[in-house]
């Protein structure tokens, strides 16, 4: 700031202040705005399992000859369930906003994706594309395998037939693509997507078995460790999500397999490299 030598100079920086305040005060607001919406939808997706599990226990209490004890169990539990995933999926998010991870290791991106991929068993076909070359980064495997976990569900839950998935080496960073031939995501929705509990009016919503954080979850796994995440145009339909991460420096050797990888199985076609 400079020195205010004269009445002009001073009702300058005071102009200058006032307009800093006021995008201060524009940002605090938007940040609080956010916070109350957060806080709406998380309430709204905790509510609903709750909501049925409630009706499924008072049917229970007002027609107890009537209410089969194992259905009822079974619908139980998946509302248990349900809550389950969702409570730990936020847990999940805010340790990523706040920084709480763990100590990263090098980690063999491109074995993960094989074993992520090899264990899935959707009836939705992966096709896997794998670069030769290091492919080492450094990471926390768990968070890692939990992001390639959460595209391939968004991936397969909207394809129609066959995922792509791709690895290659991009200048000084590995880059994961994941393509579906679902219903795509349009222009103006490829960001929002990125927002947990977000709702769009198209054919990819989340009522088919997501919580409605996969994808805000693995953008932050991407971010802490200095990555993105992307949607980006794709040449076909259906929608491609890029996850780019720092490669680590060359020489480095990864640990052995940690069992705390997430993982699932599916059918997989190993294909050469374009």
């Amino acid at each position: 700031m400079k020195n205010p030598t004269n009445l002009h100079d001073c009702q300058y920086e005071l102009n200058r202040v006032n307009d800093i305040l006021d995008c201060v005060r524009s940002h605090l607001k938007q940040t609080s705005d956010q916070q109350r919406r957060f806080a709406a939808d998380a309430a709204h997706e905790l509510r609903t399992p709750v909501a049925g599990l409630r009706a499924q226990l008072e049917e229970a209490r007002l027609n107890p000859g009537e209410t089969p004890l194992p259905e009822l169990l079974d619908y139980a539990l998946k509302d248990v369930d349900r809550l389950q995933r969702i409570i730990t999926d936020l847990l999940l998010l805010v340790r990523l906003e706040t920084g709480m991870i763990t100590a990263e290791e090098p980690l063999d991106l491109a074995e993960l994706i094989r074993t992520q991929v090899g264990r899935r068993d959707d009836e939705i076909t992966v096709n896997v594309r794998l670069d030769p070359g290091a492919t080492m980064i450094n990471a926390v495997p768990s968070l890692i395998a939990r992001a390639v976990t959460n595209l391939l569900d968004n991936a397969q839950r909207h394809a129609a037939q066959a995922v792509e998935v791709q690895m290659r080496r991009d200048d000084g960073s590995a880059e994961l693509v994941i393509t579906d031939d679902g219903p795509g995501i349009a222009a103006p929705d490829r960001e929002s997507v990125f927002d947990a509990f977000t709702r769009l009016d198209t054919a990819r919503d989340r009522d088919r078995g997501g919580t409605g954080l996969g994808l805000p979850l693995a953008r932050n796994i991407a971010v802490v460790h200095d990555g993105t995440l992307m949607v980006e145009e794709g040449s076909h339909t259906g929608a491609r999500f890029v996850l780019r991460l720092p490669l680590a420096a060359p020489g480095t050797r990864s640990f052995p397999p940690s069992d705390s990888t997430v993982s699932t199985s599916a059918v997989v076609r190993n294909l050469p490299a374009d």
